[in-house]
């Protein structure tokens, strides 16, 4: 069960050598013990990067097979995670943890339910956060300058530009900052 290599023949314990087809499992289990001790991935990370250091597809399948049974790999504990250490720590959007989480093969069930955690509440929130450093750090700038930076910052973390533009609006109108009226649509 996903178990590091085993020692070579001949290293003085006295167990008999592994076949081919064990010592490709072996190298391939101890590559992906050392690939989940250097950080959580998930399993479609984990099986291109086997294939990409030339592991079999067959020994390859049997080792993902073994590290999920072992509960090492689980693509839903790691989106769930990812989702709520992007969100708390980066302020990115549910549509940017979406993308990033694409880009790692997990499976869209999945990534719905990671972040469909997120309310729409707890988004405006990081949103809101994001627009205040953004517009204290560019105070003394004009107004426009000021929330041009502010809704870039915003776009940058996948924040649309309708929730961006308000957010913003409504922390410069906090400020008592002269505000234009809304743009037409």
């Amino acid at each position: 069960m996903c178990e590091p290599d085993t020692p070579p023949d001949g290293d003085g314990t006295g167990a008999a050598p592994a076949s081919g087809g064990e010592k490709a499992l072996n190298r391939a289990r101890g590559l992906a013990l050392r690939m989940l001790g250097h950080k959580p991935r998930t399993a479609a990370q984990l099986e291109a990067g086997l294939l990409r250091r030339g592991h079999e597809e067959e020994v390859v399948a049997a080792v993902l097979d073994e590290c999920t049974q072992a509960g090492l790999v689980d693509d839903a504990v790691f989106s769930r995670a990812w989702v709520s250490s992007r969100h708390h720590g980066r302020g990115l959007s549910r549509a940017a943890l979406t993308r990033e989480l694409r880009t790692r093969g997990v499976d869209e069930e999945t990534v719905r339910d990671a972040v469909a955690e997120l309310g729409d509440e707890d988004e405006a929130a990081a949103a809101r956060a994001l627009a205040r450093r953004s517009l204290s750090a560019s105070r003394g700038r004009e107004r426009d300058t000021r929330m041009r930076r502010a809704l870039g910052v915003l776009a940058r973390k996948g924040y649309g530009g309708g929730v961006s533009y308000r957010i913003v609006r409504e922390e410069l109108e906090s400020e008592g900052a002269d505000i234009a009226p809304e743009p037409p649509e």
